[in-house]
């Protein structure tokens, strides 16, 4: 699994795939307060970029990749996260 799961933190690295949204999900409904960490993410399902949408848990920081950061950053912005 592609991402580090803390109660405060979700730290997504590398490759985050269809099969990584239902775990994420969960985490997500059983701790609502996690930030997400996308800067060591390097493609994202859209499974999962749904979970993050449905969920919206606020951003610690947005992919260094340049292709996600320029799509995910202006969802996050416009949910004012």
């Amino acid at each position: 699994m592609p991402f580090k799961l803390t109660k405060s933190t979700v730290t997504a690295e590398e490759n985050c795939t269809v099969e990584d949204a239902m775990p994420l999900l969960e985490h997500l409904i059983a701790h609502p307060a996690a930030k997400i960490d996308l800067r060591r993410c390097t493609s994202l399902h859209s499974a999962v970029l749904q979970v993050l949408l449905a969920a919206q848990p606020k951003a610690v920081a947005l992919p260094h990749e340049t292709f996600l950061a320029r799509w995910m950053g202006p969802l996050f912005a416009k949910a004012g996260r």
